[in-house]
């Protein structure tokens, strides 16, 4: 019975050239491929729209939420830390930067921390993340004689996403179809070899 449901499953994929199947797997490959690079190239959009939310201090939660939803749910959209990551996680650096301005206002008189500002600024113009220059404001701060402000975790104000390994979308099926046309064809042609050698 198993036998004789192998030879009408190979009788079916022998009837087909395997230059259709192929085909098949060629044009379905190219089609996976141009599906993943939209996926990352829409997930660049949705991760651009967090960095202009948060430089103009706007509906930062809305854009996070719509890039996390879309970079969880397709393929090659990850953004996720570690030693290999394509990218670096989202860092909220202007809205990290304004809290901490916010908490050094509370208790400190302006005039200092604007001065603190402008030398640290003047000290690290090329730092593009502000990682540096908290520390250095926390500082000259301390050292003018001000108070200490209560620290601000960034880690609450940094976040990853992972991308599924598959996901239900054209990236996803294309490449499904695709890994089958490569298989039957390979399978075609096997069959047929042994066929002829018969």
């Amino acid at each position: 019975m198993k036998n004789r449901r192998k030879h009408n499953l190979l009788s079916k994929i022998l009837a087909f050239q395997p230059w259709y199947f192929l085909a098949l797997a060629v044009i379905f490959t190219l089609i996976c491929v141009f599906a993943l690079r939209a996926n990352n190239e829409h997930m660049v959009k949705l991760r651009n729209d967090v960095y202009i939310a948060d430089k103009n201090n706007g509906d930062v939660n809305s854009a996070l939420k719509n890039l996390q939803a879309y970079v969880t749910s397709h393929m090659n959209t990850s953004l996720s830390a570690g030693p290999n990551a394509v990218y670096p996680p989202i860092q909220l650096k202007y809205t990290y930067e304004r809290l901490v301005q916010a908490e050094y206002q509370k208790g400190q008189n302006n005039e200092l921390y604007t001065e603190a500002q402008h030398y640290c600024e003047q000290q690290d113009s090329v730092d593009f993340s502000g990682h540096n220059r908290v520390p250095c404001i926390e500082q000259y701060v301390g050292s003018h004689g001000g108070a200490q402000p209560a620290t601000i975790p960034d880690a609450l104000y940094k976040f990853d996403f992972i991308s599924p390994a598959w996901s239900p979308d054209l990236a996803g099926w294309s490449m499904v179809i695709a890994i089958l046309s490569w298989l039957l064809f390979i399978a075609s042609l096997i069959g047929r070899r042994l066929l002829i050698g018969r």
